[in-house]
């Protein structure tokens, strides 16, 4: 017995004695992978400074930039919405106002997470010395979440000088003399009728992209603004980055060479990605104008399970929007014509199907498509 336990005596000591090294050899390590994170540090430091000057000696500037020294106005502004969703939302916060329950997550956030400047991004935003004072939505919950933000006193410029009014239809909105400017940010099928009756209106419009579901009402849209002489913005992201202007100034120079092949590529490989999006569920007959929100649609049906979806996810119909080509695309193409001024090319052709999303929609979930410039010697792939 006494042999036994004099055994695991040693046993014992011997694996401890075995611990004590292999911890002391990883001790021993220690202040070289302090070192090898420093000089990681240093490294990535220094690639990014050696980036930045590339990018600076390879961009050699006819001109200085322009410099925007205030996006402010001593004129004050009175703005309507029209369609208050998510990028109605989203463009209402960049003029400098948010809903309460926006406000307070984002404020939130930055609390918990250093790195979250949201919130701190929204509050430091220039003062437009503009009012938010009508608010037109088909949905109700919507239209007061407009509304909310319209009253929040914590936005860049303190209370706001005035508050907004809610409208059922956005023609009632437009008859309000005192609004200089509408943000139209409802589904594509109701672009080309608000944006036209807004300019005969002699509301100066900011209308998100696509600018129309089809082309004849591109025609009639363009017709409109020409004749009555207002000013029209249409809302594409990116415009302002500055990765473009840059990538526009190495391909003016020829730093690239002879470009003959362009690749575009949307990847969202997720439902949110595809556009199933939830059904709000507060949603119904009573909250929802179905019956206004169809109107321009070519297809028509009753209200029920199936309206709900087309509301809440209307971007996976034609009835309502341009599909892959006019909400994804788009936003590529716009940037490579902003980057090589490609402008219209002399043959298209696309494919794809619904291979996916077996969920009722007309809008394909697989797409690509080819552009085709023979004068510049050029193809671009999406």
């Amino acid at each position: 017995m006494a042999k036994k336990e004099n055994k695991e005596k040693k046993d014992l000591q011997k694996n401890t004695d075995l611990n004590r090294r292999e911890i002391l050899k990883g001790l021993a390590t220690l202040p070289a992978i302090a070192a090898f994170f420093v000089s990681l540090w240093a490294k990535l430091r220094r690639d990014a400074i050696k980036k930045s000057n590339l990018l600076q000696d390879l961009v050699k500037e006819k001109q200085a930039p322009a410099i925007v020294s205030s996006t402010g106005s001593d004129e004050h502004l009175r703005i309507g919405v029209i369609g208050y969703g998510g990028r109605g939302g989203h463009l209402v916060r960049g003029a400098g106002f948010a809903t309460p329950e926006w406000t307070d997550t984002a404020s939130e956030n930055a609390k918990n997470n250093r790195l979250d400047k949201g919130f701190a991004t929204f509050m430091q935003q220039e003062d437009l010395n503009v009012s938010l004072v009508g608010i037109c939505d088909l949905f109700d919950v919507r239209t007061e979440m407009g509304i909310g933000a319209s009253k929040n006193e914590i936005r860049p410029g303190g209370k706001p000088k005035e508050t907004a009014t809610k409208y059922r239809h956005y023609t009632d909105l437009l008859a309000n003399d005192d609004i200089d400017g509408v943000i139209v940010a409802t589904p594509d099928h109701w672009h080309s009728r608000i944006t036209i009756d807004a300019a005969k209106a002699g509301k100066n419009v900011y209308c998100e992209k696509g600018l129309t579901r089809t082309f004849d009402e591109a025609i009639k849209v363009y017709d409109a603004i020409k004749k009555t002489g207002i000013t029209f913005q249409l809302g594409h992201q990116n415009r302002q980055v500055d990765a473009n202007e840059k990538a526009r100034q190495i391909i003016e120079q020829g730093l690239l060479g002879k470009i003959n092949l362009v690749e575009l590529a949307t990847n969202r490989n997720s439902p949110w990605g595809a556009w199933v999006w939830g059904i709000h569920p507060k949603g119904n007959a009573q909250t929802i104008d179905w019956d206004t929100f169809q109107q321009p649609a070519p297809n028509k049906i009753p209200f029920g399970e199936e309206a709900l979806k087309r509301f809440f996810r209307w971007r996976c119909w034609f009835d309502y929007g341009t599909g892959l080509s006019g909400d994804l695309l788009s936003h590529d193409f716009d940037a490579i014509n902003q980057m090589m001024d490609l402008g219209i090319p002399k043959y298209a052709s696309s494919s794809g199907g619904i291979y996916y999303y077996k969920d009722g929609r007309d809008v394909p979930d697989v797409w690509n498509a080819t552009f085709e410039y023979p004068d510049k010697d050029l193809t671009v792939l999406y």
